[in-house]
């Protein structure tokens, strides 16, 4: 009798933009090490991981050059460049579309996934930086930081929901398991909770000095607190603030494994991640990466287990 192999437990790995260095670090997370670092000109801050497009889109505000990578082989597929200050970049993957927000001139561009063409622009708020798109597609979402906002739009069509006051200077911004908007606002020391159907923050959260990125495991929220050096965590049940735990510095890019195992964090000044166990709340360790680690936006994606990539060298820019 044939007996089914056991699937193989997956390895997660994160692409960590290193803006000071002009280069993503390529990091195994169960093993703990870098295993690439892949030369991206224009000293690299925005990254959106994509397993549905298989790829990982950077974007270099120095050079105002959005760029298509290989998931697997970081091969160089597709790059642009964008008028403006081409900053956040986030993935549309039924609707074929990448944005990516321009810091300068209050727009978010839209873009084709595959060849990084220009299909047209959203309008938004002064200085918009982090993008989130739902999960099930049906909305973009960007942090206004100058105009104290949010600004929420119908996708595919592009159309505009709703505009947000939030918190004073959101930037980071993400969606939580239940479908609700959590806006970093940097000026006031809080995250604001939104609704996107109804278009209303439900509650705001204290945490931490100037709070950057947020990602969202065992029923919290982890938040970092980039001029604190900590991450602050609150329940997503009653958005009350349990723990705050002490990272590298300057904090900024969180994300989780795809398992929800691993929490993990790109800390600009110290050129390393942490990595943070949910379920004990526990630093469990670091990993060295390129110089000035940004990490802004989603960048952690998982391979079967043993698969390691980017062992091919990349498409020369």
């Amino acid at each position: 009798m044939l007996l089914a192999a056991a699937p193989a437990a997956a390895g997660s790995f994160a692409y960590v933009t290193n803006q000071s260095s002009s280069d993503v670090s390529v990091l195994d997370i169960d093993s703990r090490r870098e295993v690439r670092r892949l030369p991206v000109d224009g000293n690299p801050a925005g990254i959106a991981v994509s397993p549905a497009f298989d790829a990982f889109y950077t974007v270099s505000p120095e050079t105002k050059t959005v760029r298509r990578f290989s998931l697997a082989s970081c091969a160089l597929l597709a790059e642009a460049r964008l008028p403006g200050g081409p900053l956040g970049v986030a993935t549309a993957p039924r609707a074929g579309l990448v944005f990516v927000s321009d810091w300068y001139n209050a727009r978010v561009f839209v873009l084709d996934a595959q060849d990084l063409s220009r299909i047209g622009e959203l309008e938004t708020g002064s200085a918009p930086a982090g993008l989130v798109v739902a999960a099930d597609g049906s909305w973009l979402a960007s942090a206004d930081r100058d105009s104290n906002q949010v600004s929420i739009f119908e996708l595919p069509a592009g159309t505009l929901r709703a505009r947000v006051t939030v918190g004073e200077r959101p930037f980071g911004i993400a969606e939580d398991p239940q479908g609700r908007i959590h806006a970093a606002n940097v000026g006031s020391n809080d995250i604001s909770i939104i609704d996107p159907l109804t278009a209303t923050v439900t509650a705001t959260v204290p945490v931490g000095e100037r709070p950057y990125g947020i990602a969202f495991a065992g029923g919290q929220a982890f938040a970092t607190d980039q001029y604190a050096d900590t991450v602050s965590v609150y329940r997503l049940s009653d958005f009350n603030r349990t723990e705050t735990l002490e990272v590298g510095e300057a904090p900024e890019g969180i994300d989780v494994t795809p398992d929800g195992s691993m929490i993990v964090l790109a800390n600009w000044f110290s050129n390393t991640v942490s990595l943070i166990d949910p379920a004990s709340l526990d630093v469990v360790g670091e990993i060295g990466t390129g110089d000035g680690p940004r990490a802004v936006g989603r960048f952690i994606h998982e391979f079967p287990k043993g698969d390691v990539p980017c062992q091919e060298a990349p498409s020369s820019q």
